[in-house]
């Protein structure tokens, strides 16, 4: 009888949910989505990324507003650990939504038009804009002369500090390798796609229906998983996707611009900046990228891991929930498209059943959030006159390590 009673309540939990029936195709292309995490690559145009001694120190510039000019600013000021390292504004200083930071190691191409190709060279852009950080060589030198123990950090690293540019590069490296550390953690289904590989038929029943449901369109009528290819979601290229491409400004030409600013920029793979010089093997992209007229108003194709942190969404903010993402997809006027450009996107006309079920698939792609500990009850107060001092509060408690379980941050 015991056994019975247990069959039944596993039958009716939803952790036993029935497992759909993937063809040997679906498979495939799941198993193309992991494994994750991938293997660490060290960038070889940074000479010190991973290593400790730098990962340390950017961690510490990274959230020290001493950098800006204002003495306001710094880089989580933007880039919010709690958010996926985004900040949850439709658009950021520079008139585009913040990209997130997880994964940021795992990119070809760095801001929504790919105008950089490194994440140190994506970390200076900001750190030297006018309209952003604002620092200068010779306020960085003053910062580290003035603070001993970042001072050391840095001759370590670096030797002594001179006041010009690559002092700013500098400062960006030790900030991309901390970056470089920030990797999303394990999710619901990446346990569902090894379980499905090895075949554990009960481990994988474990993944929700929707979510199965939601992969079903992700992989077959949706189509989804031609740009969001690969372990991270994402093809790592341009598109044009029909969102309006118009600001205030004027037209915003996304990758076209950010192709100018590419080729235009000292600080690319391809200049005297990269610790690589010939050797780069990643600089072989950036060598032979080739303007075409159908870049105009191409943006980035974002990773989807750990997307349920980063909301809104596009490149303009104006997807305020996985929901309107999906409904852009399923309602989508195709000729807002460049005549010679997406043509692998359709209109889906997904039903609201369709689009909830794909919703639940993407919002699988984030970890659960982390589960706090239960705090310790009260200690009795100590009699007075206990020469025992109160233990010390971590400063830094409040904007690195304890802000980040929403995220499932693991840096």
């Amino acid at each position: 009888m015991r056994g019975v009673l247990l069959a039944l309540l596993c039958a009716a939990s939803p952790a036993f949910a029935a497992l759909l029936d993937f063809t040997p195709e679906e498979r495939a292309r799941i198993a193309a989505h992991g494994p994750w995490p991938p293997p660490r690559v060290v960038d070889a145009g940074n000479r010190v990324d991973g290593m400790p001694a730098a990962v340390a120190l950017g961690r510490v510039l990274f959230f020290d507003r001493r950098l800006s000019a204002s003495g306001e600013l710094a880089c989580a000021s933007c880039h919010d650990p709690k958010q996926g390292f985004q900040d949850g504004r439709r658009f950021a200083r520079h008139g585009r939504n913040t990209p997130g930071l997880l994964d940021a190691a795992e990119r070809r191409w760095f801001g929504w038009d790919g105008a950089k190709d490194s994440l140190w060279a994506a970390s200076l852009a900001p750190l030297l804009a006018a309209d952003e950080i604002a620092a200068t060589p010779a306020a960085l030198r003053a910062l580290f002369e003035r603070d001993a123990a970042l001072g050391r950090r840095y001759r370590a690293l670096f030797g002594a500090p001179v006041a010009d540019e690559t002092l700013a590069v500098n400062v960006a490296k030790a900030l991309a390798a901390y970056q470089a550390t920030l990797r999303s953690r394990r999710t619901a289904f990446d346990d569902f796609r090894d379980a499905l590989l090895r075949g554990d038929s009960a481990a994988a029943s474990r993944y929700p229906a929707a979510a199965q449901r939601g992969l079903k369109l992700f992989l077959g009528a949706g189509r989804c998983f031609l740009c969001h290819a690969g372990p991270a979601f994402t093809n790592g290229e341009f598109a044009d996707i029909g969102r309006p491409f118009f600001t205030a400004g004027g037209a915003d030409p996304g990758r076209w611009g950010g192709l100018q600013a590419l080729q235009a920029s000292p600080f690319s793979r391809l200049g005297a900046y990269s610790d690589a010089g010939a050797g780069d093997a990643r600089a072989t992209s950036t060598r032979h990228v080739v303007m075409e007229p159908r870049h105009f108003g191409e943006f980035k194709v974002p990773g989807l891991r750990g997307l349920a942190a980063t909301a809104p969404y596009f490149h303009d903010g104006s997807a305020a929930t996985v929901e309107d993402v999906v409904r852009h997809y399923s309602e989508l006027d195709e000729s807002r498209l460049h005549a010679d450009g997406e043509r692998i996107l359709r209109a889906l006309r997904l039903s609201p059943a369709q689009v909830a079920d794909l919703a639940a698939f993407l919002r699988s792609l984030s970890a659960a959030p982390a589960v706090r500990p239960r705090r310790r009850p009260l200690a009795r107060r100590r009699p007075r006159g206990s020469s025992r001092s109160p233990r010390p509060r971590d400063r830094r408690c409040g904007s690195v390590r304890c802000r980040t379980a929403a995220t499932g941050w693991s840096g």
